[in-house]
């Protein structure tokens, strides 16, 4: 999650620098000392970017009963994107990016997701984590905060045994108190979106910093979230201070910023079958808009009927629920429609952050904010995406 230009193994200096508490360069100085014209950005992200008449998703009906149907794939920078191996499908059991092969470090990066039953219920909890790389000047690797979090988001979500009564917030919050308490993270931080969706189509979302997520239907964006941002590149996240930062920043006159589960954006949702939603790590929106991973839905949606056109527009078509069954689409290692989506999103995400030709709207916002900067092309970082298809529970085999 640091603002550098990469390719593959090569690193270029970065071109955005800032000196915020929790920039994605310098973790540990105050917000209070940052420069005027950062204060003017508090609210810049992704904000501009929404072409909504409403950003609520309360105006439909929920369906009876639904079932999630979730793949997730990821790509951390540095390493090729690995179509058949980077990707991973739920199987109603409580899995995490924990479970993934472990190479030294989490071959997803910084970046971390979990998917997880509610006890042993039909609701299900999942979302994404994104460790906030400018801790790496601090000698600390935020990957080990945010894969912990995943984990425990998971464990939580799977042992809780009162399942209407678990909300986002309480989930995110004591997942975090578990990663205070883990001994072995020294320190870090990670931005969090976290969902639960239970049976009869309500979708509770927390969402701290600058992941997010996106609910498309029928060839349309439904919602997309704004990010939390303290200034431009400065998220909000969790985070663990160690002592000898905390005292250095004293010297300076000023507290590190740090957020907490209380701070995360609670909003709910209704979802039915047909539903598309897509939880991803900002490695996916500084790089490609709403409009753009809506192409990349639709192609796939219609491209297998699951989608189809008609005299009074778009509806959902009969083989939705088969095309999410574990070899629901044959021939295919992704071969869930849910998962293929995850693998398209990813690639077409790593293949923007590479090209220095294609302004994303990371590049756009450092133009509008920092001309003199010349910033151009995509924003490399670890990538990471969770892809819940929604189907009528009766259709699912659920």
């Amino acid at each position: 999650m640091h603002p550098s230009k990469t390719l593959g193994l090569l690193t270029v200096s970065p071109l955005v620098h800032c000196s915020l508490t929790t920039c994605r360069l310098t973790p540990v100085l105050s917000y209070q000392q940052c420069p005027a014209q950062c204060n003017d950005l508090r609210s810049a992200g992704r904000s501009h970017l929404s072409f909504h008449s409403t950003r609520s998703s309360h105006g439909s009906a929920a369906a009876p009963s639904v079932a999630y149907k979730i793949g997730a794939a990821f790509s951390a920078k540095g390493r090729r994107f690995n179509t058949k191996q980077d990707l991973f499908s739920f199987e109603s059991t409580r899995q995490s990016s924990e479970k993934l092969p472990y190479t030294g470090r989490p071959i997803s990066g910084q970046d971390a997701f979990f998917i997880s039953n509610i006890g042993n219920g039909p609701s299900v909890a999942f979302g994404v984590a994104d460790g906030v790389g400018g801790w790496d000047a601090s000698g600390i690797d935020s990957a080990d905060f945010s894969h912990a979090l995943c984990r425990n988001l998971a464990r939580n979500a799977k042992e809780n045994t009162e399942e209407q009564r678990l909300g986002t917030r309480d989930l995110l919050s004591q997942a975090f108190t578990d990663v205070v308490a883990d001994e072995s993270i020294v320190g870090g931080g990670s931005t969090a979106c976290v969902a639960v969706g239970n049976s009869t189509g309500h979708l509770q979302v927390a969402n701290l910093g600058d992941s997010g997520f996106a609910q498309f239907r029928l060839n349309a964006v439904h919602y997309d979230s704004n990010p939390q941002t303290h200034a431009f590149n400065t998220p909000f996240q969790l985070s663990i201070i160690p002592p000898k930062i905390l005292a250095r920043s004293r010297v300076f006159g000023s507290m590190p910023l740090r957020d907490f589960p209380r701070d995360a954006s609670v909003t709910s949702h209704v979802v039915r079958h047909g539903d598309v939603l897509v939880f991803a790590t900002d490695g996916v929106w500084d790089n490609l808009s709403p409009n753009e991973l809506l192409q990349i839905v639709s192609g796939y949606m219609t491209g297998f009927q699951a989608w189809q056109g008609s005299d009074r527009g778009t509806k959902v078509g009969k083989e939705l629920a088969a095309l999410t069954i574990q070899g629901g689409i044959p021939k295919e290692k992704e071969n869930t429609l849910q998962t293929m989506l995850a693998v398209a999103i990813t690639g077409e995400a790593k293949a923007a952050s590479q090209n220095d030709r294609r302004d994303g709207p990371f590049a756009k916002e450092v133009q509008k904010f920092y001309p003199h900067e010349d910033f151009h092309g995509g924003k490399v970082d670890d990538i990471c995406v969770v892809v819940a298809v929604v189907v009528d529970a009766s259709e699912s085999g659920a």
